[in-house]
């Protein structure tokens, strides 16, 4: 863990998520960016900004792969020669470990799954390590997403699930709040969204414990994701919508109403399966 304390940080893919990490870990940690989409990463301060990817490893000990799922693999045949011992963090859905693994060789790798809840610190971080990764440096991975809310640590055979409850959970909820009356959405979220959310998490396998964490976090964090940013729900639901994701697979059995929500997470479920 020492080695890693005073550790620079790289986030590769400026999107979303990345963006939202950067902003979020920059007054902790040296943070450096890269997109190779360079309008992506003009207006963001306190951070280093990397002209490639080979100069963002040169300046970092670990990195945060942030981009698609479906840029995923050219990303990694791009940073294969340069991983050097280095600490890579994945938020893909659908990536498992072993398959980063194979394309980095004995890479030491942490797979996550973040949701969008993290831009205003109120995010849901599911973790689990790869085969060459250490307890410290799944521990170190947790402190950083730690800066952006709650974290638990799973088995990764309960990732796909942990993607579809808590990573497109929010979508689920803007979805079904943009039905409602903005003065209903608080009521919505905590007697209707957050129970339904805690079945469906059971459902796919969690603990009651567990079911209830990610359901309750998710659900607040909407809720305040909505206040602090004053979007509509319907445009953050575009937001966690990646075109051909979890999100947009659970929408389409979601159709707006709540009864739906476990077909929804299901459907997200076996999407991330097929990532």
């Amino acid at each position: 863990m020492n080695k890693l304390k005073n550790a620079r940080i790289g986030i590769v893919g400026c999107g979303n998520m990345g963006m939202a990490i950067a902003e979020r870990i920059k007054s902790a940690f040296k943070t450096v960016i890269f997109d190779k989409d360079k309008a992506k990463t003009k207006n963001i301060s306190g951070v280093i900004t990397a002209a490639n990817l080979s100069g963002l490893f040169d300046m970092t000990d670990v990195v945060i792969v942030a981009v698609k799922p479906q840029d995923f693999d050219e990303v990694l045949n791009e940073i294969r020669e340069n991983i050097n011992k280095k600490l890579i963090i994945s938020i893909a859905a659908g990536k498992k470990t072993k398959d980063i693994e194979k394309k980095l060789g004995r890479a030491r790798v942490i797979r996550t799954m973040p949701n969008l809840l993290i831009r205003v610190g109120k995010g849901v971080t599911v973790l689990c390590k790869g085969e060459f990764a250490t307890n410290n440096d799944l521990n170190f991975a947790r402190q950083i997403f730690n800066f952006l809310g709650v974290t638990l640590v799973l088995e990764e055979n309960m990732m796909d699930a942990a993607t579809a409850v808590s990573g497109s959970g929010p979508g689920f909820q803007f979805a079904l709040l943009s039905k409602e009356d903005k003065d209903s959405w608080e009521d919505f979220t905590k007697n209707q969204f957050i129970p339904a959310l805690t079945v469906s998490a059971k459902a796919s396998g969690f603990s009651k414990q567990q079911s209830e964490l990610l359901a309750k976090h998710t659900g607040e964090g909407g809720l305040a994701l909505l206040k602090e940013s004053k979007e509509s729900p319907n445009a953050l639901c575009v937001q966690v919508t990646s075109k051909n994701g979890t999100t947009e697979a659970g929408l389409k059995k979601l159709k707006g109403k709540i009864k739906f929500l476990p077909n929804a997470v299901k459907a997200a479920i076996e999407r991330a399966k097929k990532l």
